[in-house]
């Protein structure tokens, strides 16, 4: 083995344990990886940062631009509604239609976003029809996952396709990934809505809601609000009285944040910094005050239960958020992020891992996919529907921000997706040009543009491109594949385009599909050179093999996405996810078979 062959592999085998482990930031991996390539000399320089001028980069930032502005412009709202109309009473009609929206929405945008647009208009569906939320949204995340096995704009299937380009061979375009994929989609729609719906849980505690009020009940028992709720009452010599909320220094002072101030005319809930307190007042605030403190400041303080909590009001509600994938604010903490001061609201509540969150806030470093329940102004709320860090569980109508440019921003997709579609020019170019005439056009300001952009996978598949060359420069692919191909006997090739897509679907389940894709693109094209076929059924199988993400939350963003609202565990991955990757693993060989004749 070569001096050049030992780095690359020694560099790789860190980054998958790296990937493996999920200490690390997935981008953060993938610029390691890239720097120590080109340090090594593995790389040229040129070779290292190739990945930021591919092809695949340049996709994924127009159709994140492309997203966002129908996002933005209510272009998808309608979807919702539909929802709405057409599902209402009939659990086995919602899901089928919760599938298929999902799976139409995902043909047209990223897979993440689709997410996006959907979840709030299904989890108010899920309250509407009285169906738990448990039962809509992993067909709203497998849904999603299979509709963009059928496009390009998916980022393993952009990734396959530009490293098809930059080998000088006959690339993937928009459509070409449909006669394998759509197939595969349909199969799968019909297996969720007759089949699968069967193995769903149903244990969401927002089932058998009437009204606002019971809801606001549900999910203070759901979150376990009243166990780190306390009741203060300001005795009339108490210092804390005659000051204001931030002049009272509570956090500091006391450790704890004021949700509301009950008085005997008046209640103010998630008051204000400058809200002046009385004599008397009775503050409901979460935290635990010590005997010391309460001594000092002259507070009355006693425990309070879930008949005696009132923070909420019409005008300031409950709402449940997720942390959003490409969220700024993983790995901080609530205090770091200010997120009291940066939004006006309260958190009385974290859920992870399928269960809520004990103990002090403030310091609690957060993950991607945890929710927050928070408290505080509707219209504090309604802006959080603006943020590309958070995902609100609830729909809103008052969300679109440019309604008149929803016609719009439909007519240009459109058109620049009947342009890709048609070949004649690049898809990169293609789709770059119409999130260009968007900003042009105003559907989508540059500000808001630049913040949709999926700067994770950018960086992560940009970091991790000089691996793909790396692998095939060094010749550590064609080792591979001798080896491949002499452990297997000699395999033909519809049964090595099975193996490929076996072991890219098996490495999905504990990296990402666009991880797998890179690693795994390299040894297909090699393999498809030794035995002198047409490298795109390999290719194929690769990137279908990426996208078969349904066994494990950790195969795909949105898996995790849905995890938390759905109160779903790795057990309902498995026992729904397991028939279908099985399913979907037939349908791709014998699709591929049929296509291309192997």
């Amino acid at each position: 083995m070569t001096q050049d062959q030992t780095f690359t592999l020694i560099i790789l085998l860190a980054a998958v344990i790296l990937f493996a482990s999920n200490r690390v930031r997935a981008d953060m991996i993938a610029l390691i990886v890239m720097v120590s390539l080109g340090l090594t000399g593995v790389t040229s320089a040129d070779e290292a940062f190739s990945g930021f001028s591919s092809s695949a980069v340049m996709t994924i930032l127009g159709i994140s631009i492309i997203s966002i502005a129908l996002q933005i412009t209510g272009a998808t709202n309608s979807l919702g509604n539909i929802l709405h109309t057409a599902g209402k009473g009939n659990e086995k009609l919602v899901i089928l239609l919760v599938t298929l929206f999902g799976a139409l929405v995902s043909l047209f945008m990223n897979n993440i976003a689709a997410v996006g647009v959907l979840l709030p208009a299904v989890m108010t569906l899920s309250r509407r029809s009285k169906i738990s939320p448990s039962r809509l949204l992993l067909p709203l995340a497998y849904g999603t996952i299979l509709g963009g096995m059928a496009t390009l704009l998916t980022t393993s299937n952009i990734i396959v396709s530009g490293a098809l380009k930059d080998a000088g061979l006959p690339y993937f375009g928009l459509l070409d990934y449909f006669p394998i994929g759509g197939p595969v989609m349909l199969m799968g729609i019909l297996y969720l809505s007759f089949i699968g719906f069967r193995l769903l849980p149903a244990k969401s505690p927002t089932n058998k809601i009437e009204d606002r009020r019971e809801f606001t009940e549900k999910l203070s028992d759901f979150y376990q609000v009243g166990k780190n709720l306390v009741k203060i009452e300001l005795l009339p010599q108490s210092e804390m009285a005659g000051k204001t909320i931030a002049n009272g220094h509570w956090y500091n002072r006391v450790h704890v944040n004021i949700l509301a101030v009950l008085r005997e005319k008046e209640n103010i809930f998630s008051p204000d910094p400058c809200t002046m307190l009385k004599p008397g007042d009775i503050l409901i605030a979460r935290g635990k005050v010590t005997e010391q403190s309460a001594k000092d400041l002259n507070l009355r303080v006693s425990a309070i239960n879930n008949q005696e909590i009132k923070i909420t009001d019409e005008a300031h509600p409950l709402a449940e958020v997720i942390i959003s994938p490409h969220s700024r604010f993983i790995g901080k903490s609530l205090q770091q992020m200010d997120f009291r001061e940066r939004y006006q609201l309260n958190v009385v509540g974290v859920w992870r891992g399928g269960k809520p969150v004990e103990g002090e806030y403030a310091d609690l470093s957060l993950h991607f996919g945890d929710a927050l329940l928070v408290q505080g102004p509707s219209i504090q709320i309604r802006n959080l529907k603006k943020s590309e860090d958070l995902v609100v569980l609830e729909e809103d109508p008052d969300a679109v921000l440019l309604p008149r440019k929803g016609l719009l921003t439909i007519f240009i997709t459109l058109l620049t997706l009947t342009i890709a579609g048609l070949g004649f020019l690049p898809v990169a170019l293609v789709v770059m040009g119409g999130a260009v005439l968007l900003i042009l056009t105003g559907c989508v300001g540059l500000n808001d543009a630049f913040r949709s952009i999926e700067w994770k996978a950018i960086l992560l598949i940009a970091g991790l491109w000089p691996m793909s060359i790396a692998l095939q420069s060094t010749g550590l692919a064609e080792m591979a594949v001798n080896s491949l191909l002499r452990l297997s006997g000699g395999l033909p090739p519809l049964q090595l385009a099975a193996l490929f897509l076996f072991v890219a679907a098996l490495l999905t389940q504990l990296m990402s599909g666009q991880v797998t894709a890179i690693v795994m693109i390299p040894l297909a094209l090699v393999s498809a050179q030794r035995m002198g076929i047409d490298p795109r059924p390999f290719a194929m199988a690769v990137a279908m093999g990426c996208s078969l993400a349904f066994i494990s939350p950790l195969g795909h963003p949105v898996n995790i996405i849905v995890m938390n609202p759905g109160g779903y565990t790795l057990k309902d991955y498995v026992k729904v996810g397991l028939p279908l990757t099985i399913a979907a693993f037939l349908c791709v060989i014998f699709a591929i078979k049929l296509y291309w004749g192997l």
